[in-house]
């Protein structure tokens, strides 16, 4: 059966959970549009994430890849649409790490794009009744380090698609007045996302909701 990988990060500046990392535990050994769905949570590590990625790529040799991360104070989930070759770190990474101005890959582009149809799936997620917005910027830290990286490695490996998603905070971690969304309608969304990226192979022609 071909695959599926999945990827969320452990929790980092001190929380105690992450809502990308009990999707991807939710959804491993799934099976979504024919495809095996492969669950891993990656290190909040500068470097050490990319590293851990390639080692999953190399095990699952997946057709498609979604990695996720959580956006605190967002209110959608939200598909990126580049990923950009800087890393510049408001806190530290979770190995102490804070590089500040730094390329993630030196000599290397200045942006990737997803090769997700994030427009269909923003579309495919309204329909289910779940809050999406394509997003314009996934930020410095390691969510956009971690999709430079892995558009980086999936240009080398053609036919595979992949992006990246970055969800809100689950209720338990918000604050008064943050947005928030529960774990089920993450992990049904992140399905449909999966679903929509394997059966759609155009993306749609059309206007779509995005947030900065």
């Amino acid at each position: 059966m071909k695959k599926i990988l999945i990827t969320g990060f452990e929790p980092f500046a001190g929380a105690r959970v992450n809502p990308s990392e009990e999707i991807a535990r939710a959804l491993d050994g799934r099976v979504v549009a024919g495809h095996q769905v492969i669950g891993a949570v990656l290190p909040c590590v500068f470097g050490g994430s990319i590293a851990e990625l390639k080692r999953w790529l190399k095990i699952v040799r997946p057709e498609l890849v979604i990695c996720v991360g959580q956006a605190g104070g967002r209110k959608e989930i939200t598909p990126e649409r580049v990923a950009i070759n800087v890393d510049d770190a408001r806190i530290a990474d979770n190995s102490g790490a804070q590089p500040i101005d730094a390329p993630v890959a030196r000599g290397g582009p200045a942006a990737y794009w997803s090769t997700l149809p994030i427009k269909a799936i923003v579309a495919a997620l309204h329909r289910e009744g779940l809050p999406a917005a394509i997003s314009q910027t996934a930020g410095t830290f390691v969510c956009n380090h971690l999709f430079y990286g892995l558009m980086r490695a999936l240009a080398r490996r053609p036919g595979v698609r992949g992006g990246f998603i970055h969800v809100p905070f689950l209720p338990q971690q918000a604050k008064r007045g943050q947005p928030s969304l529960k774990l089920c309608e993450m992990i049904t969304g992140l399905t449909v996302v999966a679903r929509t990226a394997i059966t759609t192979r155009q993306d749609l022609a059309q206007t779509g909701g995005q947030t900065h």
